[in-house]
């Protein structure tokens, strides 16, 4: 799907608004992405073949994907169903909260996480929810090999470094996002948005 079309779908699914948005950072932002809006059936079709063609597109060679809790696991069962359709056949695992107690217990629910492993999410704000899986993973034998979002917001913290280049390097790998910001800017019609956007853009975020 090209980023256009991309960005289109998740302007029609409800995912991408526009306005004035207070984020968890405090900071004012000119738009809100929240990919839990998509909720029937053929939206998640339509966001697994985004996923599964940024993946192909990429040539990751990996076994299986892993889906964070909880906007990681609808994203993974999308994004792997969508790989099938075209002969790529993936396991598909992700991580409770909290550790089941009782029946096969643990955190880790769904295929073997062993091999190579690609994370699939959402968006990286803090990168909290993958940190998380991460430490999970890495108390196997699996091998993280990179991850894939739907959206880099480039959002400067910490360090001066954004989210996305800050887990790249913590881990080593590739972390690709469908679309980003400059993407969203490039395709807003409406001047004054844009502007907006392009103030926030300079003052927040990595311009590229």
């Amino acid at each position: 799907m090209q980023q256009r079309n991309f960005i289109d779908f998740l302007v029609a699914q409800g995912v991408l608004k526009f306005g004035e948005f207070t984020l968890n950072s405090g900071r004012v932002s000119p738009y809100f992405f929240n990919l839990g809006a998509v909720s029937d059936g053929s939206g998640f079709a339509e966001l697994g073949r985004a996923y599964a063609d940024a993946i192909l597109a990429a040539e990751i060679e990996f076994d299986v994907l892993f889906g964070p809790a909880y906007k990681g696991i609808p994203i993974a069962v999308a994004t792997a169903t969508a790989l099938a359709e075209q002969g790529v056949h993936v396991g598909v695992a992700y991580n409770r909260k909290e550790a089941k107690d009782h029946g096969e217990g643990g955190q880790l629910v769904g295929a073997d996480v062993a091999g190579r492993v690609l994370l699939v999410d959402d968006v990286l704000t803090s990168g909290k929810a993958i940190r998380q899986s991460v430490d999970l993973i890495v108390q196997t034998q699996a091998r993280i090999v990179g991850a894939v979002i739907a959206l880099d917001r480039a959002e400067l913290f910490d360090g001066g470094v954004t989210a996305v280049e800050a887990l790249a390097g913590d881990l080593g790998v590739p972390i690709l996002s469908i679309a980003s910001v400059t993407d969203i800017i490039r395709h807003v019609a409406d001047a004054t948005l844009r502007q907006r956007m392009v103030e926030y853009q300079q003052q927040y975020c990595r311009v590229s």
